[in-house]
């Protein structure tokens, strides 16, 4: 599913941010990329994205090759990796199902599809009744299911979760990991990148920990370890 083979990336200040990066995730897996800020997780965010490119080394999403993604292919790229961001990213003027919707209509569905998908995502996150809410109406927790509803209107086969909870407090950020769970028993692949010890070690998944740019662990059922 994911593969990257020496993946090297230095910017133009030649900080060497990830150093011979091998890592391979395979279909339905749920896997953890945690480490202390600075160690090479955006970056790896970034790399799988298509917004930032390997300095050496390949990166394959599936069948593709995209190591050196053109610009134009990387809403392509984003229709396959669905991305959910700490801060959410919402639309303050448009309502949950207004936010959901516009991930669709910027890709030409038709409003006869729109209006079937968004209802079927906003029931799977728990946001049914919820459609005609803005972000500042309802709470962190809710905001982020409206996010990861709009991350899922594209049916993704892998969903890209970069610090998820790190705005909400336990509860919530407890029930965004259960939801997370809950897609990842679906079928699709989950690779939650955050520095949430107590997240991680609660999940008794696949864990990943970059440091200094390097893989320096990698554990079928790991624990936050750095």
């Amino acid at each position: 599913m994911i593969k990257l083979i020496g993946v090297n990336k230095i910017y133009k200040n030649k900080v060497k941010v990830l150093d011979d990066v091998n890592l391979s995730v395979k279909a339905g897996e749920f896997v953890s990329v945690v480490g202390q800020s600075g160690t090479g997780k955006t970056t790896l965010v970034k790399i799988l994205t298509g917004e930032e490119k390997v300095s050496s080394g390949k990166v394959w999403v599936g069948d593709w090759d995209i190591t050196n993604i053109g610009k134009a292919e990387v809403p392509y790229l984003r229709r396959q990796i669905g991305v959910i961001f700490q801060d959410f990213k919402l639309l303050d003027k448009k309502t949950l199902g207004e936010n959901i919707s516009f991930a669709l209509e910027v890709c030409g569905k038709s409003p006869s599809k729109i209006k079937r998908i968004v209802p079927s995502v906003m029931k799977i996150v728990g946001l049914a009744g919820k459609e005609n809410r803005y972000p500042h109406e309802v709470s962190g927790g809710e905001q982020q299911r409206a996010a990861i509803a709009r991350a899922l209107v594209h049916q993704p086969k892998i969903l890209l979760a970069d610090e998820p909870t790190g705005n909400l407090d336990a509860i919530n950020a407890n029930e965004i990991i259960d939801l997370l769970l809950k897609i990842n028993n679906f079928g699709t692949t989950i690779i939650l990148v955050t520095h949430n010890r107590d997240v991680v070690n609660g999940l008794n998944r696949r864990v990943v920990t970059v440091d200094a740019g390097k893989i320096v662990s990698d554990r079928a059922h790991g624990k936050y370890i750095i």
